[in-house]
C-alpha cells in the first residue's frame, strides 16, 4: 500500500496523527501519480492545505503545467484567496490546451468580484477557441441574466437546446431561459419553459417560479394549481402563502384567501406582509375584528409600517375611533416616519375629537403636501370656514378654482368669505 493510501486509509478510521505522518512521506517519497491523485483526494475531502502544497510539490516538476496552475487556484479560490487566484492563473501559456479552462475560471472569479465587462471579454475570448462548448454558453447566458441583459441571455440558453443541451451542471437550462423570458416580461414563452423543466425534472424552486409567472400573465387558476402543488410539497416554503392569497382573491376566493394566510401565519409568525394582506381580504368579508387583529399584528412586527397605519386608520375613522388614530400616529412618530396622510389623520382625529387648536397645526402641515389635492383641499376648506379663518380659507378654494375654474359654488363662496 502506497504512503497516500495509507494516508487516506488512515482518515477514514480518524487516525489524524498517523494521517499526518503518512502526508509527509507521501510528499517526500511518493510518485507524481501517487501525489497527483492524493491530491485531488485531499481536495475533495476539503484539505486545501494539503492539496495546494502537493500541487505546487508537482509544478516545480513540471513548471507552467496547465492542468496544475488551474488546480492550484481552484483551490485558493475555495481558500478565499481570488486575488491570488487570478495570479497563479495569469501564469497559464494561451497555447496550453487546458487555457479555455483557465478563461472559464478567471470569468467566474471576475464576475464574483462584480467586474462583469472583464468577465465577459474572458469568456468571449473561451468561445474564440471552443465555440461549441457548452460550459462557455452558459456562462455567458448566467452573466447576462445577472446584468439584465435578458435579450443576450436568452440567445445563449436558446443555443445550448439547439444543440441538445438541456441541462449543466445540476441547472435545468429550460428553467434559466424560463426566468429569463419571465423578467423580461415573455410571460408566455416564459411558461412554455417552464413547462419543459418541470417534465424534466419536478423541483420546488422551478414550480414556484412557474407559478409567479402564472399570476404575472393574469393565470390566476393556473397558479393556484401550481401554488397548491408547491405546498403540497413544502408546507414551509413561505413565499407561497401570499401569493396564492392574492391569487384566489383576484379570482374573488375570499374565504379561501383569508383561509390561506391564517395557515401562512402559522407557518411565516414574523411576515408583516401578510398580516397586512390578511386584514385587507378580512374587510372585504366585512369582518372589521379580525382586519384589526391582522393590522395590529403588522404593526407589532413593524412599528414603523407604514401602510398598515394608513390602512387600520381608515378602518378606525369609519368607527370614529379617533383616539385609536392618535395612537396609531404617535407608534410612527416614535419610529421616526415622516408621512405626509399621517398629518392628515392627525389632523381628521383631532377635529373629530374636538381639538380643534391641534388639528389646524396638523392640517397646516398636511397642507404644504397635499397642495393639488382635491379631497384634502375639500376638507380642510371647510375646516378653516367652520373655525373662522377666511382667510386661509379663502386661500385653499383658490386652489380648488385653479383645478376645476369652471366651480361656481368654490367661486361663490370665495366672495361670501372675501366680505
Amino acid at each position: 500500500m502506497s504512503y497516500a493510501e495509507q494516508m487516506l486509509s488512515s482518515l477514514e478510521e480518524g487516525k489524524l496523527d498517523e494521517a499526518k505522518k503518512q502526508y509527509k512521506q507521501a510528499l517526500k517519497f511518493g510518485s507524481h501519480e501517487e501525489k497527483f491523485s492524493l491530491a485531488e483526494e485531499l481536495h475533495h475531502l476539503g484539505f486545501l492545505e494539503e492539496a495546494k502544497e502537493l500541487y505546487e510539490n508537482l509544478l516545480e516538476y513540471y513548471p507552467g503545467e496547465g492542468e496544475l496552475l488551474i488546480e492550484i487556484a481552484e483551490v485558493l479560490v475555495e481558500m478565499d484567496n481570488e486575488e491570488e487566484a487570478i495570479d497563479k492563473l495569469a501564469e497559464l501559456d494561451e497555447e496550453d490546451p487546458t487555457y479555455p479552462r483557465a478563461l472559464l475560471l478567471l470569468a467566474d472569479l471576475y464576475q464574483m468580484q462584480g467586474l462583469f465587462e472583464v468577465s465577459e471579454q474572458k469568456l468571449l475570448q473561451a468561445k474564440k477557441l471552443l465555440p461549441d462548448e457548452p460550459v462557455i454558453d452558459f456562462g455567458l447566458g448566467e452573466l447576462y441574466s445577472e446584468t439584465g441583459r435578458f435579450l443576450e441571455a436568452i440567445r445563449h440558453y436558446h443555443a445550448l437546446i439547439q444543440r441538445g443541451t438541456t441541462e449543466l451542471g445540476g441547472t435545468n437550462v429550460h428553467q434559466r431561459l424560463a426566468e429569463a423570458y419571465s423578467v423580461g416580461g415573455a410571460f408566455e414563452e416564459a411558461l412554455t419553459h417552464y413547462e419543459k423543466a418541470l417534465e424534466d425534472h419536478l423541483e420546488i424552486n422551478t414550480l414556484f417560479g412557474y407559478a409567479v409567472t402564472a399570476y404575472q400573465a393574469g393565470f390566476y387558476e393556473k397558479a393556484i394549481e401550481k401554488l397548491i402543488s408547491v405546498k403540497e410539497l413544502d408546507p414551509e416554503y413561505h413565499s407561497v402563502y401570499l401569493l396564492l392569497a392574492r391569487s384566489y382573491e383576484h379570482e374573488e376566493k375570499l374565504q379561501e384567501s383569508l383561509e390561506t394566510i391564517q395557515e401562512g401565519v402559522k407557518q411565516d409568525e414574523y411576515n408583516k406582509e401578510l398580516n397586512l394582506f390578511g386584514g385587507k381580504v378580512s374587510l372585504k368579508l366585512g369582518l372589521e375584528k379580525e382586519a384589526e387583529t391582522f393590522f395590529r399584528e403588522a404593526l407589532a412586527l413593524d412599528p414603523g409600517y407604514v401602510e398598515a397605519a394608513l390602512v387600520i386608520n381608515k378602518l378606525f375613522f369609519t368607527q370614529d375611533r379617533f383616539d385609536d388614530v392618535l395612537e396609531i400616529a404617535q407608534m410612527l412618530t416614535v419610529e421616526g416616519e415622516e408621512e405626509p396622510q399621517i398629518n392628515w389623520d392627525l389632523a381628521k382625529a383631532y377635529e373629530g375629537l374636538e381639538q380643534f387648536n391641534h388639528a389646524l397645526k396638523q392640517y397646516r402641515i398636511a397642507y404644504t403636501y397635499f397642495k393639488n389635492h382635491q379631497e384634502f383641499l375639500l376638507e380642510y376648506g371647510q375646516f378653516l370656514v367652520e373655525e373662522g379663518l377666511r382667510g386661509e380659507a379663502v386661500e385653499v378654494y383658490k386652489h380648488l378654482i385653479e383645478m376645476d375654474p369652471s366651480n361656481d359654488e368654490w367661486q361663490d363662496l370665495i366672495e361670501r368669505l372675501q366680505d
